[in-house]
């Protein structure tokens, strides 16, 4: 089985490009909605975080605005809930590509926003990387409930920069044109990999 890893920074269009994967037919797994259950009522990871933030957690989860505010802008303490979350998230992964395997899957994506930032790149076979002009993703991101320029900054100040994820990717996404041009860039590249 192939792995694919599906990356790109805030905004840049990776959900869609995952909902592209899934309509083709190829799994992915979605470590943004993994971090999601680990975090909600009964998770894994809601005792460890309110044992290493006290407060972040009401009603048995994860209140995660107050986890963000206590942890953005802080790298040790970013590094303390990165060290909570990441081991399960890739528990959940190993389980998720085990599936894979055991139903005869020819490709499998992993779908993981900080793929290069956490060495994430040699557990795939290839990278794909999404990609959107600059303007295009701070209007994406903007346009989201909640986001500041304050927050968008500091979550990019995390990520690579998008010049350089093009640079390390195997396949490059461009999403700035249309959804219909994304998807068929996403069709020719599954195309390519299935063949034997």
């Amino acid at each position: 089985m192939k792995v694919l890893g599906l990356t790109g920074s805030i905004g840049m269009g990776k959900s869609t490009a995952a909902r592209a994967f899934r309509r083709l037919r190829v799994p992915v797994f979605d470590a943004d909605a993994a971090v999601h259950r680990l975090q909600a009522r009964g998770g894994a990871a809601v005792r460890p975080i309110e044992a290493a933030f006290p407060g972040t957690t009401r009603d048995g989860r994860v209140d995660r605005e107050a986890l963000r505010n206590r942890v953005l802008g802080d790298p040790a303490a970013l590094r303390v809930l990165e060290r909570i979350v990441h081991p399960l998230v890739r528990r959940a992964e190993r389980a998720f590509l085990a599936a894979c395997r055991r139903r005869g899957e020819g490709l499998a994506v992993l779908d993981v926003p900080l793929l290069f930032e956490t060495k994430g790149e040699g557990r795939v076979d290839a990278v794909i990387v999404v990609s959107a002009p600059a303007a295009t993703q701070r209007a994406r991101v903007l346009a989201r409930g909640g986001m500041t320029p304050e927050r968008l900054a500091a979550i990019l100040a995390r990520q690579m920069p998008d010049a350089e994820k093009r640079c390390r990717a195997d396949h490059v996404v461009r999403t700035g044109l249309s959804r219909h041009a994304a998807q068929r860039q996403i069709k020719v590249i599954v195309r390519r990999l299935r063949r034997p």
